[in-house]
């Protein structure tokens, strides 16, 4: 990020009625226009949790976010950048019915309306090439969608620090910081599973996320670094296991470990091999990268994959 840049996320909200799609646009009340949900990333942010959020403040709409689509720049009044990140997002009908929007002196309604509609309404160029960018992935056949998280322990004690068991070395207090930072964003990608390495740093890296979900850390030896440094590593049966599935989960795993388990997703899903597993790979501590997978057809391969990692 650029410090001269406004950094900003929303999302493409969409659902299916009748079998037809809606997406939802906002009319908002100062600029008298009509916009995709968006907002300004908080201090501390990622951009995803920040998207997740400001969807729902803008329209009381609870989403887990989708497959990202797009990236949008432009200049404001004041001469600033401002870059806007997008990713699709369901919002079902679960969400809709708790949805206690009213119009406000931000928001002067919001509207659900069928994409050739909202590709004439929109006021901005910017906000009608974001949908276009969504409408497709819809072409091709790819709406609803599901997250495998592949995410780096945060910062443990350093092995030449450690007297005891490797797989015990606990987080640093930065690695304690990481691990708080990443809820958020792994929140807003509808994570519901959690699957670690027994490995301490693994499991103590989504014991706040578990904790935020109500929800057990799953641990198995089968992606720890003992394993693969013996040799008797298993991604592949993990990576098979939650492919299958069609559910949101995070793996938490060690850095020599993570090029094998996104091997193993490009194999489980049909995927051509390239660089950009490699990009996706090579995480700082703390990091993750979030693989998109068809909910009807995962075996289509990838659809998008993006990295991340936590301001701390």
């Amino acid at each position: 990020m650029t410090e001269t840049a406004v950094y900003a996320a929303g999302g493409v909200v969409w659902r299916l009625v009748e079998g037809k799609l809606k997406v939802l646009v906002i009319h908002r009340t100062a600029y008298a226009d009509v916009t995709l949900p968006k907002g300004k990333v908080d201090p501390g942010e990622m951009l995803a949790e920040t998207a997740a959020r400001e969807i729902f403040e803008e329209t009381g709409i609870r989403v887990s976010l989708g497959i990202p689509v797009g990236v949008s720049r432009y200049r404001m009044p004041n001469k600033r950048q401002k870059i806007v990140h997008y990713w699709s997002a369901e919002a079902t009908d679960k969400a809709i019915r708790e949805s206690a929007f009213v119009p406000n002196k931000e928001i002067a309604a919001i509207e659900w309306v069928g994409p050739k509609r909202a590709l004439k309404h929109l006021s901005y160029p910017v906000d009608v090439e974001i949908l276009e960018n969504f409408l497709r992935f819809v072409d091709d056949g790819i709406l609803s969608t599901f997250p495998i998280v592949v995410l780096r322990h945060a910062k443990a004690t350093p092995r030449e620090e450690w007297n005891g068991a490797d797989a015990a070395r606990p987080l640093t207090a930065r690695g304690t910081k990481q691990s708080s930072a990443i809820v958020g964003p792994l929140r807003a990608f509808g994570v519901r599973k959690i699957i670690s390495s027994d490995a301490v740093r693994c499991v103590t890296t989504v014991t706040p996320l578990a904790a935020a979900l109500g929800k057990p850390v799953e641990r198995t030896p089968l992606i720890s670094q003992e394993a693969w440094e013996e040799g008797a590593a298993d991604a592949r049966t993990v990576i098979g296991k939650r492919v299958r599935s069609r559910k949101p989960a995070v793996l938490c795993s060690h850095g020599p470990v993570l090029p094998d388990i996104l091997t193993e997703l490009a194999l489980a899903t049909g995927t051509l091999r390239g660089s950009y597993l490699g990009s996706a790979s090579s995480l700082d501590v703390g990091a993750f990268s979030v693989a998109h997978l068809s909910s009807t057809n995962p075996g289509s391969g990838i659809v998008a994959i993006e990295t991340h990692a936590p301001k701390v």
